[in-house]
């Protein structure tokens, strides 16, 4: 690879990238019918085949930069020889938001309010009732708020709960049987934020669900094979939880035949937590912090660790 001297690096990036530029780095653009240049890094969303395929064997690639938080899909293929970043802190927001207002819409019964609305029906005594929310409307104010998965996702959905009153617990992924056994006993909502990896497949189970009080709620913002579906599915046809809000299913999209369509007592949505409007530029910044951070030589953040899985 011929190199011009006044360059430090050369990175393949999405060419929706196209207007970014950084002193001593040379971008190289690419695209799904684009024939990869050899580069010293890679700037990807996720890992589409045609990356997989050619960009990840090039001869002088050293590090890879996936603008996705998750690396499930990822790590199993990854060639050892390369370091990996993610970029959890690029959706950190967005999806700590959609927790909130997952959240709220079933603290006041919005999901309700929309099945009376394709009815056309004015049920207010349905709705204070609770109707199919399962405990009648309420605040979060008070709310034993346990966050399972206390990273950079976590720790944002934390900072947006206090302000409502909310008690927050956060739980690592690693915590322990006692540790999760005493913030369960007390959950009035169980938030997953758990990254996937072979230890987690099926972390919430009969088990774990077993465990919180009938009224409680669960949240799934990770990843659906977090759970295990068919013990979710039968603690909500028997009441024995109060309300799911799911994200993310197993598996996605979901089979009409899901009884998880027609459950009242659940909200879902369909795997767009981190979505926004501006992530394209938001993207481009990110990695334009990445790539400033690269060339000083400063410490790099978000290196994924092989033995964790994340």
């Amino acid at each position: 690879m011929i190199r011009d001297k006044n360059v430090l690096v050369r990175v393949l990036i999405p060419s929706e990238f196209s207007a970014l530029s950084l002193p001593d780095v040379e971008l190289l653009q690419y695209n799904a019918d684009s024939d990869l240049p050899d580069a010293d890094g890679l700037v990807t969303w996720g890992f589409p085949r045609f990356v997989r395929e050619h960009a990840l064997t090039l001869p002088s690639l050293r590090w890879a930069l996936t603008l996705t938080a998750g690396v499930d899909n990822i790590l199993p293929d990854f060639p050892p020889h390369l370091r990996l970043f993610n970029a959890s802190q690029l959706h950190a927001e967005a999806v700590a938001q959609h927790a909130l207002a997952l959240l709220l819409a079933g603290a006041r019964g919005l999901h309700a309010a929309r099945d009376f609305q394709r009815e056309r029906t004015w049920a207010r005594s349905g709705i204070f009732s609770g109707g199919n929310v399962g405990g009648g409307l309420t605040t979060l104010r008070g709310k034993h708020v346990v966050i399972w998965g206390h990273g950079t996702i976590g720790r944002s959905l934390e900072a947006m709960l206090a302000p409502l009153g909310a008690n927050v617990t956060g739980l690592r992924s690693s915590a322990t049987r006692e540790q999760l056994d005493e913030a369960l006993r007390t959950a009035d909502v169980l938030v997953l934020l758990v990254p996937l990896t072979e230890k987690t497949r099926g972390l919430v189970n009969a088990d774990v669900l077993a465990r919180l009080k009938p009224s409680a709620w669960f949240a799934n913002l990770g990843r659906g094979e977090l759970v295990v579906q068919d013990d979710l599915v039968a603690a909500l046809e028997s009441r024995r939880i109060g309300l799911a809000l799911l994200d993310v299913t197993t598996p996605e999209p979901l089979p009409e035949t899901s009884p998880l369509w027609t459950l009242p007592n659940v909200v879902l949505t369909p795997h767009v937590a981190a979505a926004t409007n501006d992530l394209a530029e938001r993207g481009a910044e990110f990695t334009r912090s990445f790539l400033e951070r690269f060339t000083r030589g400063l410490p790099l953040e978000n290196e994924v660790s092989r033995d964790k899985g994340y």
